[in-house]
């Protein structure tokens, strides 16, 4: 509202450009329109000034609609519940996942971790504790490394400039810049240097600056490892991906011993490596007597509580004591006489020898200009000089005599000025001068003048209560009166949920736009409709849901109605408002809340049909008997047919009557008689459909032998009632088998049904190899194999010779023609000497030859060397 008041009316379009503002930072899109006027020529400064202001209001447009983006961008208020559950669930089980590697699951030490992981994704869970406003996922952040409470960037820079100006505004200019003075955390006051000032965004870790937006890691995470030292320091660095909150306990395993030493070491977590084996300490205390019977503990050893009798110091008293404190002083003064034999000790009870008399040796008078070597038993003179010690006003000096006790007050008279330097007056030294001028400079709150009678310039900060409202609203600073913005509220305030006992913190001043926490209580509210009892939901704020319990009425039937609860159905009234016009807009419809009648009875009840063929479940509300639209299946009276009607009521004559009879309701059977005949007869039964059996028929049936080259007449009596042997009987023609065995005979049985016997008794000749010797045997012997005929031993000799006589034969042509080749070689050998002879001739005569002489040789060699090739 103030942004609104404060920025100047729109002036009218007059012909000029509309620049309409998006908003500005703490509003939202506005329809402002803001109109420039068009430069008109020869007005060169309202040309530039123009421009100017369109320059400004177009960055300033931009700027907003840049701020409305970001206010429009997905934080952890605007997500959606139940994906952003699941979605946390991921990211949390991504950043504990090396972590629960190493304790095997183990995830009880990450309650706290968890807490702020969970604070990080909250909506509002993260407020910024300076501008009590949340912390969104696209903001600049800083945590504190005490408490680990996150706040704006420029929230927290501008808490240390203020910080620090506070604590320096009341020194002079001499003392400022001296000291680096620190600044506190809002929360937890943990102080730092004026170095250490944020000045850039980084990760929770410190590894990345501007980390960059993934909505799949914790907000302002670099989603690298942590690497972080654990506190205490222990060597080894936190497994996490990068967090916010401190560090968990060291899950590393580690092998360390008990505190005493005395137990073998065990594998541990680097976390709790110290441990205790219950066992009695056994140290030997520090009184050197007795041993620690405490079990074994950390650190050292409690002092010993026994009692016994010790002496003091100088050895003159006994009394029961502590073990653990041994020595004591009793009050007495030791009066022992010292070495100078006039004075004794004036200490109190003490070890050890009493030393020299304190009065021996050289002693300075009071002044301490002259020294005096005298007896103990003589006191130190004055020297008669000026004391000259400097007094307490630190200017002048003492200008008594030597004197012993202190010197008296300064009463020179001085011209002393007054603390804010405005008067001068002569007084004595040792009073102070303070005039009746009040201050008028404005004290460090800029504020309230100082009003201070005479003061020095330094004024002390202001004393009056500050008063101004919080940023909650609710409260008033009740700090000192001071610059600059006020210290965040620092009480909380519970929000709680509808039946208040879930409850969350939160700073004052959020209680009014975070929303109510979650509870896991279930609602306590007394259920509406005629249930006794409610279903169990959760604690809710505004109605509770509708109710989803089953009705449970009892019905006019008897039945309890088994449809959801309608005592509260929301019915839509049509009729209730009548338009006085055309001009009148139609209303919306009315809904009431009303109670709705229960419907129909569903619940199923077995009902059987007319013809009593099924039995079937119908609603309640319908159940009657029906048809089943099957045939009626009841055995008329001629006992071979059923009735053909659709399913209908039979009334039943007597009360004997079987329940599958026709009644008179069914159909009569006008069916020829369909009775199945006797096994071969193919005629049918010449009676109409009736019950009881066929007569015997006496028809003649034509049909072929068992060698299918004959027919046969016979009666159908005869052949259906024979048994298997009359029947091979009556169809056999009683002649010979026309068939042929697999030896090549022909079948010697008469005409019969099957395959014909495979023992042939034909008699055959069987010749042995050599087909000299032959014999006569039966031909199902030969078939089976049973009989062989061998030849004897004049066979074998005959075969012998003849074996012989074609060996010889071999033998013969193959010597043939080895004589026939070499008769050939030497005949080839011969016609080659020749040839010699005449060339050689030839060569002897000198006669001059032809062309064709000289190199016919030539010529004819080669085809007379092919010829013989071939030959």
């Amino acid at each position: 509202r103030a942004g609104a008041a404060a920025r100047p009316p729109a002036p009218r379009a007059r012909g000029g450009a509309c620049v309409a503002a998006a908003g500005t930072s703490g509003e939202g899109a506005s329809g402002e329109c803001r109109v420039l006027p068009l430069p008109r020529s020869g007005q060169g400064l309202r040309e530039v000034s123009s421009q100017k202001k369109f320059d400004e209001i177009k960055k300033a447009n931009q700027a907003a609609a840049k701020k409305l983006v970001e206010d429009q961008f997905s934080s952890s208020s605007e997500d959606d519940e139940e994906d952003a559950e699941v979605k946390q669930g991921k990211i949390l089980a991504k950043t504990f996942t090396i972590y629960t590697s190493q304790t095997d699951g183990d995830a009880s030490e990450l309650e706290r971790t968890r807490q702020y992981m969970n604070e990080a994704f909250q909506s509002g869970a993260m407020t910024c504790l300076i501008c009590i406003a949340s912390v969104k996922r696209n903001q600049a952040v800083w945590s504190c490394c005490g408490c680990f409470c996150i706040f704006h960037l420029v929230c927290i820079q501008k808490w240390a400039k203020d910080s620090l100006f506070l604590v320096s505004s009341p020194l002079t200019d001499d003392d400022f810049g001296k000291k680096d003075y620190p600044w506190p955390c809002p929360k937890c006051r943990f102080e730092y240097k004026r170095s250490e000032t944020p000045s850039r965004y980084y990760c929770y870790c410190g590894k990345v600056e501007n980390p960059t937006l993934d909505p799949w890691l914790v907000p302002h995470s670099c989603g690298q490892i942590c690497e972080r030292e654990f506190k205490p320091s222990c060597g080894h660095k936190c497994l996490l991906l990068c967090h916010p909150g401190p560090c968990p306990p060291c899950p590393k395993m580690v092998t360390t011993t008990c505190h005493c030493k005395k137990a073998k070491p065990v594998p541990r977590r680097c976390s709790a490596k110290e441990w205790s084996c219950r066992l009695p300490c056994g140290r030997t205390l520090l009184c050197g007597q007795h041993a620690c019977e405490n079990s074994c503990h950390a650190g050292n050893c409690q002092p010993c509580p026994r009692v016994s009798k010790q002496r003091c110091i100088c050895g003159r008293q006994t009394a029961e004591r502590l073990c653990a404190s041994p020595q004591w002083q009793c009050d007495q003064v030791c009066g022992k006489p010292l070495p100078c034999g006039n004075h004794t000790c004036e200490q109190v009870c003490h070890a050890g020898p009493c030393g020299d008399c304190p009065r021996s040796g050289k002693r300075s008078c009071p002044c301490e200009k002259s020294k005096f070597t005298l007896p103990c038993t003589e006191d130190v003179p004055t020297c008669g000089d000026s004391c000259d010690k400097v007094l307490e006003c630190g200017i002048h000096k003492c200008s008594q005599r030597c004197h012993r006790g202190p010197c008296e007050i300064c009463r020179q008279e001085v011209e002393k000025q007054c603390r804010c330097g405005k008067h001068t007056k002569r007084m004595p030294c040792h009073k102070p001068y303070l005039c009746e001028t009040k201050c008028t400079k404005i004290r460090d709150c800029q504020k309230h003048q100082c009003r201070r009678k005479c003061c020095s310039g330094n004024c002390p900060p202001c004393d009056q209560i500050c008063g101004r409202t919080l940023g909650c609203r609710n409260h008033k600073c009740p700090s000192g009166c001071h610059r600059g913005s006020c210290n965040p509220c620092p009480e909380t305030v519970d929000v709680k949920c509808n039946c208040g006992k879930t409850v969350i913190k939160v700073p004052c001043g959020r209680e009014r736009t975070i929303k109510p926490p979650k509870c896991k209580q279930l609602c306590s509210r007394p259920p509406t409709c005629h249930h006794s009892t409610q279903e169990k939901h959760y604690c809710h704020f505004g109605r509770c849901p509708p109710c989803r319990q089953s009705c449970q009425k009892t019905l006019t039937c008897g039945h309890l109605c088994p449809v959801s609860c309608h005592d509260e159905a929301l019915v839509k009234q049509t009729g209730l408002h009548q338009s006085a016009g055309p001009w009148e807009q139609p209303s919306e419809p009315a809904f009431i809340q009303t109670a709705l009648p229960c419907p129909p009875c569903e619940v199923p009840i077995p009902v059987e049909c007319l013809g009593q063929h099924e039995v079937s479940p119908l609603p309640c509300h319908s159940a009657n008997p029906y048809s089943c639209k099957r045939l009626c299946g009841r055995l008329l009276d001629c006992q071979n047919h059923t009735c053909m009607k659709e399913c209908h009521l039979v009334t039943k004559l007597n009360s004997s009557a079987d329940g599958k009879k026709a009644g008179p309701e069914c159909s009569q059977c006008e069916e020829e008689c369909t009775k199945s005949r006797p096994s071969g007869c193919p005629h049918r039964c010449v009676l109409p459909c009736h019950p009881g059996d066929c007569p015997s028929c006496l028809q003649m049936l034509k049909i072929k032998c068992h060698c299918k080259l004959s027919v046969l007449y016979i009666e159908c009596l005869k052949l259906t009632c024979a048994d298997l042997k009359e029947k091979e009987l009556l169809i056999s023609c009683k002649n010979q088998c026309p068939k042929e065995l697999p030896c090549g005979h022909r079948c010697k049985e008469i005409c019969h049904s099957g395959s014909c016997p495979l023992n042939c008794s034909q008699k055959v000749k069987l010749r042995c190899v050599c087909k000299r010797l032959k014999k006569e045997i039966q031909c199902s012997k030969i078939q089976e194999g049973q009989v062989s005929l061998e030849c004897d031993a004049l066979c074998k000799e005959m075969k012998r010779k003849a074996s012989e006589i074609k060996e010889a034969e071999a033998k013969a042509a193959i010597e043939e023609e080895k004589r026939r080749q070499q008769a050939e070689l030497e005949a080839f050998e011969n016609r080659l000497k020749g040839r010699r002879k005449n060339k050689r001739r030839k060569d002897e005569a000198e006669v001059e030859q032809s062309s064709w002489q000289k190199y016919k040789n030539l010529i004819m060699l080669p085809m007379f060397g092919v010829a013989v090739v071939m030959v």
